[in-house]
């Protein structure tokens, strides 16, 4: 394998394990999952609800079992347009590519246990998508405009970093980009801020500083606040917690350091009134509280995942960027096979060749974008020497 090929597998993988491990536990609090799983889950649990069918109407479809949930599914479908397309996304690949494969493509959705479209499985904040631009003809660039500000368009932003390895400040710039046609606010700025920090994972030589200052380079607002808030209180750890009520303790902490910055409230399942609307003060909570864990473990992946699964609330999109981000700085080794086998066969799919395939995609990006430096290099030696010849106004030439 090559570097980017080991780095996009581990990257989906890593994404994809801590989607299935955190689904099961999703929505609820450290002390319900305790007291549900008699003590802190430790690896792949079963679903919630024993009747999951029909325990909640809104949401008929179960999580746990060690199967991956929307968010991979999406991750997927991304990965799928940079297949295609073979270069830099837009808004306008939403609206293009994107959404026929959401409303046209038929696949496995594992938590309805049967072939569905993806529409049919995404939250309503992803309908929203389609609403938008299939029917509603809407400006790509403004159609996430009006939607629930929360973690939908983060949860699939990792392709977006590798399709900019080492390149922070092009990922970001890319997944703005993108997610306009999804989310606005600070929901779309996290999914800027996490796209940069998987780009600064998966470079060469790269270590939990660069994701650091990858994503304070470029966050903006209440996101730069939560973030900055999480480093001041979490780097510089030199151990990770070593038993779990340390790890209770680390739970605790890390909420008590993002709470400022998330709209939803103490309580999850009961959102406060202002929850999920465009502000510039406040943060998505699942992307601090990931950083926060992962700068806790010191970017162990079991112990940055776990630490999720464990922490509840959006337990899977919180697990889903810890485990991209140390994936992405471990590589492959750094996703346990037992995990990942696990997850593949619960879900019935590859994932591993979903890796492969945006590895393929990015290195046909990456040899566009040396082509169009080397291009505008010699643009720019072009105009120096132009310069250079240009004589002062007023004097011949």
């Amino acid at each position: 394998m090559t570097w980017l090929d080991d780095r996009a597998v581990a990257v989906i993988t890593g994404a994809a394990v801590g989607d299935a491990l955190g689904g099961a536990t999703e929505g609820w609090t450290p002390e319900q999952i305790e007291e549900r799983h008699g003590g802190r889950v430790t690896g792949i649990v079963g679903p919630w609800y024993p009747d999951w069918r029909n325990a909640r109407p809104i949401a008929p479809y179960h999580k746990g079992d060690g199967h991956i949930t929307d968010d991979t599914l999406m991750t997927r479908a991304l990965v799928e347009v940079y297949a295609k397309r073979r270069t830099h996304l837009d808004a306008y690949a939403v609206a293009e590519d994107l959404v026929p494969l959401m409303i046209g493509e038929p696949r496995w959705v594992p938590e309805l246990e049967s072939t569905a479209l993806l529409l049919q499985r995404v939250f309503l904040a992803e309908k929203w998508i389609v609403a938008r631009l299939h029917y509603g003809h809407v400006d790509p660039r403004e159609a996430g405009v009006g939607n629930v500000v929360n973690c939908g368009a983060a949860m699939y932003a990792a392709p977006v970093g590798l399709a900019n390895p080492g390149d922070p400040r092009g990922a970001y710039a890319e997944a703005i980009d993108l997610t306009g046609a999804h989310q606005s606010s600070y929901g779309r700025e996290a999914a800027g801020v996490f796209a940069a920090m998987v780009a600064a994972a998966v470079a060469p030589g790269a270590d939990l500083d660069d994701v650091v200052a990858a994503a304070l380079d470029v966050a903006h607002d209440g996101t730069a606040a939560a973030l900055r808030a999480v480093v001041d209180a979490f780097d510089g750890w030199s151990a990770p917690p070593a038993t779990d009520e340390e790890e209770r303790a680390l739970a605790r902490l890390v909420r008590e350091t993002v709470a400022p910055f998330d709209s939803v409230g103490p309580a999850y399942r009961q959102m406060s009134m202002d929850a999920r609307r465009p502000s510039r003060t406040k943060s998505i909570e699942e992307l601090p509280a990931a950083l926060a864990l992962v700068l806790a473990h010191r970017g162990d992946f079991r112990g940055a995942v776990l630490g999720a699964v464990n922490y509840g609330r959006d337990a899977d999109s919180i697990a889903v960027m810890a485990g991209a981000v140390c994936a992405g700085l471990g590589g492959t080794a750094a996703v346990p096979t037992d995990w990942l086998d696990a997850v593949e066969e619960a879900s019935r799919m590859d994932i591993r060749e979903t890796g492969r395939l945006m590895a393929s995609a990015a290195a046909d990006i990456l040899r566009a974008d040396r082509e169009r430096a080397a291009a505008r290099l010699r643009g720019i030696d072009a105009i120096d020497g132009a310069q250079a010849a240009v004589a002062p106004a007023g004097e011949p030439a």
